[in-house]
């Protein structure tokens, strides 16, 4: 997955502006692609100069406004329905437990609590925001709550795993 595809996703439901776009990516898909301002702007003047996106309309202080083009819209479908390349997982949390035997036994389970405190945390805002939502059933809202859904569920079972972690490295270190 790749921010060009999210933002390509983005304005496929509607044109939007660089600001629009940050906001929706904050209101939806922070658990699943979070992106900064300088990323996403930097992205939509990529995805401009490949001719997969272009200027819809422009606002008050030449706010641009973006909609994705027939070739954007094939490069999203292309990316949709065609082989993953993202099979392997990656996980910078779960590098470090890798490693986690180099230091002092607390150290490593310190880590692990705060890990498992990070993603109850996470789950808590992740179930307010489904608890929140008004979900009228449209398919776009209905592919947001599972994208959502998923976020719930593995920030869940994530934060048991190093609750379990923490005491098995305090135990067996």
């Amino acid at each position: 997955m790749s921010l060009r595809h999210a933002v390509l996703g983005l304005l496929v439901e509607t044109p939007s502006s660089g600001y629009d776009l940050l906001k929706r990516f904050e209101s939806s898909l922070a658990f699943v692609w979070p992106a900064k301002q300088s990323q996403v702007y930097g992205e939509l003047a990529k995805l401009s100069e490949a001719g997969l996106i272009e200027v819809t309309g422009t606002g008050a202080r030449n706010r641009r406004e973006y909609g994705i083009t027939e070739a954007g819209r094939a490069e999203l479908r292309e990316w949709l329905t065609g082989p993953g390349a993202e099979s392997a997982y990656r996980s910078a949390a779960l590098l470090r437990v890798f490693f986690l035997w180099t230091l002092p036994r607390e150290e490593g389970a310190a880590y692990l609590k705060e890990f498992a405190r990070r993603n109850q945390e996470r789950h808590a805002g992740l179930e307010r925001l489904r608890d929140e939502a008004q979900w009228a059933g449209d398919p776009v809202q209905v592919c947001e709550w599972l994208a959502l859904e998923f976020g719930i569920r593995s920030s869940q079972s994530a934060g048991e795993w190093a609750d379990w972690a923490a005491e098995q490295l305090t135990e067996h270190l």
